[in-house]
């Protein structure tokens, strides 16, 4: 598939080191621990494999300042495929300069030309700055309850 305007580029195979690196930033300033074994295996069948979903990096003043990934998945509510806006990140010397907006409008551009009828992001009430982010963009609260069983050892652990 094609990559999408101006604020993102593609990561592909030989981007997954950097990917790994920029996730264990994103992580260095929450309560988490990032396991980089485990991030390197759930990156590489998206960067292999568009039907899982796609990676970008987020670009401003030509560099790579941060990136954001969405899964796909298929949805009975919305009657078709749908994504979800699963990690975003842009470094803090970046934030406030308007490119997550650009980032997530031009995801949701390349979703919707895509197929995909719906795009759903989790983020903690703790996050404000990430939550004024995602309603600029459109995003809005649901009545669902988001409930987790894990089946398998996560990325990262609080």
């Amino acid at each position: 598939m094609p990559t999408v305007d101006q604020t993102l580029r593609r990561a592909g195979s030989d981007d997954l080191h950097q990917l790994v690196a920029m996730m264990a930033e994103f992580y260095s300033g929450s309560p988490y621990t990032l396991n980089p074994r485990r991030a390197a295996e759930a990156f590489a069948p998206l960067l292999a494999d568009d039907r899982w979903g796609y990676v970008w990096f987020i670009l401003g003043d030509a560099e790579t300042v941060g990136y954001v990934v969405v899964t796909l998945g298929y949805g009975m509510e919305y009657g078709g495929p749908s994504a979800v806006v699963d990690d975003f990140f842009i470094r803090p010397a970046f934030r406030g300069a308007g490119l997550g907006k650009a980032a997530l409008a031009e995801v949701s551009a390349f979703c919707a030309a895509h197929g995909v009828r719906a795009i759903h992001v989790e983020t903690g009430d703790d996050n404000p700055r990430a939550l004024a982010v995602y309603r600029r963009v459109g995003f809005v609260e649901t009545n669902r309850v988001h409930l987790t069983l894990k089946l398998a050892e996560p990325t990262h652990v609080s």
